[in-house]
């Protein structure tokens, strides 16, 4: 029910959230609160837990309004709720500015057009309620995240978490997918190895695993202004573009995945264009950068130039990102 439309949802978080927002350590406690939204006629109240999430977002050193996740309770959740069948869902907060959040949102919905095997989001326009101060301290656009577990079962997986697993080992089509998105959003800052904004799923234990891509903040298509490259790749900034995926000797095998994003080529500019939730700056510097990645794709000297490139030993394609977390 959630994730079944694509309007904004326009709730309030209400708790005493400057102590939340405080509470950053690795280890964050629960903190109790109440999500608030309007139901048809009916104004609905329904009790939550909270507590910041994430890496980067985290730090109070990069955004001043945390990564949440919200943890409901479903026996006090009021049937055929907005929030039916959930228990936890992850909020992504606005950073450095609602609109980075929109077009992170945006990326999501590009991927799902791509792939069931992603994703799904929601975009909310939250109050903050401080119950402590009674004031409002903040008002601002955020995304809810299906969850991971959620994810799985709607693709018929389980979720697989496994360090150090070769991208060779991954399901080939979909992998190959997945890493010509990535190019495309110019995002570098993921890994298969270490699960870097990666989850790993699999249809049975002996199936080969599927990986499926989040956190796009970091992603040149976004435009946030905190987000840089991993220095080891050499890269200027997020907007130029780098392909990650592991060594194809034969350009041809791309040829079905650049198929398929040509056909949903019309669908992708679709998201961008006549979007009211985007400033028309940003739509035209988008739709020139989608311009970009499809004029190499459609150029096969520029292709091979830009996808056979983990396979030079001498250049940076074969660099693994860690990522954040201590592995």
């Amino acid at each position: 029910m959630l994730f079944e439309s694509d309007k904004v949802i326009n709730l309030s978080l209400d708790g005493s959230l400057k102590d939340v927002f405080k509470d950053r350590g690795e280890s964050s406690s629960y903190h109790k609160a109440s999500v608030v939204y309007q139901s048809g006629k009916v104004q609905e109240k329904v009790p939550v837990k909270i507590k910041t999430r994430g890496n980067f977002r985290r730090s109070a050193a990069n955004c001043k309004y945390p990564p949440l996740l919200l943890n409901f309770s479903k026996n006090k959740l009021p049937h055929n709720s907005l929030f039916d069948g959930q228990n936890k869902l992850k909020l992504v907060t606005s950073c450095r500015g609602s609109e980075f959040v929109i077009q992170e949102y945006l990326v999501y919905r590009l991927y799902n057009l791509i792939t069931p095997y992603s994703f799904r989001a929601r975009v909310v326009n939250v109050t903050y309620n401080d119950s402590v101060k009674a004031k409002t301290i903040n008002q601002s656009y955020g995304i809810l995240l299906e969850d991971e577990k959620q994810m799985a079962a709607r693709n018929d997986t389980k979720r697989l978490k496994q360090l150090k697993l070769s991208p060779l080992s991954i399901e080939r089509q979909q992998f190959l997918k997945m890493a010509v998105f990535e190019y495309l959003i110019g995002n570098t800052d993921w890994s298969v190895q270490y699960l870097q904004n990666i989850k790993l799923i699999q249809k049975t234990p002996k199936s080969i695993p599927i990986s499926v891509p989040y956190d796009f903040d970091h992603a040149g298509i976004v435009r946030a202004p905190y987000a840089k490259p991993a220095p080891a790749l050499q890269l200027r900034n997020t907007l130029e573009r780098r392909y990650r995926g592991f060594c194809v000797a034969n350009i041809n095998e791309f040829t079905p995945v650049f198929e398929e994003f040509n056909r949903l080529r019309e669908s992708i500019y679709a998201l961008y264009q006549n979007n009211a939730l985007l400033e028309q700056k940003y739509i035209d510097k988008t739709v020139s950068y989608l311009d970009d990645f499809y004029e190499t794709i459609n150029d096969p000297v520029k292709a091979k130039q830009a996808f056979l490139y983990p396979c030079d030993r001498s250049g940076t394609g074969n660099v693994v990102i860690k990522g954040l977390k201590k592995q």
